[in-house]
């Protein structure tokens, strides 16, 4: 039965790479791959009740992702809608691309570790699609926008779902996380960039500014685009203090910018009013349907035991707990680091490996940063595939040899330094 599963999820994820050629979307490859793994599952069961309440618990976590992409990507476009990104796009002056590649990278890495890598990805090419009109420009920076917000979301609590996890778990502290991998995640974004900035040349001409066919004034335009970055930054806040998950705290920001803008247009005309009905309509549905049959297709090889036994595997044959770390994080660029990650946590008691242990601190970088050497590793990349329509072969060819550097130079960097 497992073998069957382990062909299906391998055959679907090929067919999602070939969407170009086979002219299938990638939505329904992965809807139609995640149910067929479940499927086989359960008519293999002896007690298909076990399956159904091992599904419904796999839906729960699942739906937590979708519904804070859903809300992240609600709030991004209908700041989108008002102009809003305007604010941030007339403050960058340079049209020199180096200049523009190395602007977009900070201050990815660093708002990654604010917000989380999902939704800093999501804001920073709905930024870049502001200045770049380009097709090979806008692939080449989303790539880098995703690398930039993998290492930028590892060193933080709040930046990546596995670190969180850990920290959750008291496997690490936040200040000594952020202490120990800060170097190691800047270097794993720093060496990618510096090398595609020989690659690139030239100057850009900025998108146009359209401001005009709306009927937004400049302060709606900075009430909504401040009230929306706040609700974004909000979502860590909240989950600290009310240790509610992270996707409440999106749906209440959500929820207070609707009821800004309904009030701000209270006295328009319903054809002239831009509120959250509006974004919810402009939404790519495809792509968060793309999300959720990846999700459901990895929680199949979590459900049956394929990963632990994977992570088993790696202890018995390799043993040496950094080459561990650096194996896991190499495949989080296949499989979902979340249950790799969750299968570490189980398996290392933290009697043996206490808190701020450097295999924790180890597996939080490579498992944070490992998923930006294939496009569908991370969140953060299968958002950029999905919003700009990168190809999967194209980012292999182009940017994996790139990230995996960038990786590895991470991971040394920290094993000098333990």
């Amino acid at each position: 039965m497992n073998t069957f599963i382990l062909i299906v999820f391998i055959l679907g994820y090929a067919f999602i790479a070939l969407e170009s050629s086979i002219k299938i979307n990638k939505a329904a490859i992965a809807l139609f791959t995640g149910v067929l793994c479940w499927s086989i599952y359960i008519l293999n069961a002896l007690e298909p009740e076990t399956i159904v309440h091992q599904l419904i618990e796999h839906i729960g976590d699942i739906s937590q992702i979708i519904f804070f992409l859903f809300g992240a990507m609600t709030i991004v476009e209908l700041i989108d809608s008002y102009h809003g990104f305007d604010v941030i796009s007339k403050q960058i002056k340079t049209n020199n691309k180096k200049t523009l590649l190395f602007i977009i990278s900070i201050i990815t890495f660093f708002l990654s570790a604010v917000l989380d890598n999902l939704t800093t990805t999501i804001v920073m090419i709905t930024l870049m699609r502001k200045l770049l009109e380009n097709k090979n420009d806008k692939w080449m920076f989303a790539a880098m926008i995703v690398i930039a917000a993998n290492s930028g979301g590892a060193w933080t609590p709040i930046g990546d779902v596995t670190t969180t996890m850990l920290w959750i778990g008291g496997q690490i502290s936040t200040i000594n996380i952020m202490h120990q991998i800060f170097l190691p995640s800047l270097i794993s974004m720093i060496i990618p960039v510096l090398i595609v900035s020989t690659m690139i040349h030239g100057k850009f001409e900025k998108v146009s500014l359209s401001t005009s066919e709306s009927n937004v004034t400049n302060t709606e335009k900075n009430i909504v685009f401040f009230l929306g970055i706040a609700a974004l930054i909000f979502v860590p806040i909240f989950k600290t203090i009310t240790h509610l998950p992270p996707f409440m705290g999106m749906l209440i920001g959500l929820s207070v910018l609707w009821m800004t803008t309904e009030y701000l247009h209270r006295k328009r005309e319903y054809d002239k009013k831009i509120t959250v009905s509006l974004a919810l309509r402009r939404i790519d549905i495809p792509s968060i349907l793309f999300f959720l049959g990846i999700l459901i297709a990895v929680s199949s090889l979590e459900a049956t035991g394929l990963l632990n036994s994977l992570a088993n595997s790696l202890n018995e044959t390799v043993g040496d707990l950094r080459l561990i770390s650096i194996a896991l994080g190499i495949l989080s660029s296949i499989i979902d680091n979340v249950p790799l990650v969750a299968a570490a946590m189980g398996m290392y008691d933290l009697q043996a490996f206490p808190m701020d242990h450097y295999f924790w601190e180890l597996i939080a970088y490579c498992a944070g940063t490992g998923g930006s050497i294939l496009i569908i590793g991370s969140a953060a990349g299968v958002a950029a595939m999905a919003l700009e329509k990168i190809d999967f072969f194209w980012y292999l060819k182009k940017i994996s040899w790139l990230a995996l550097i960038g990786y590895f130079a991470g991971a040394v960097l920290y094993i000098i330094m333990m």
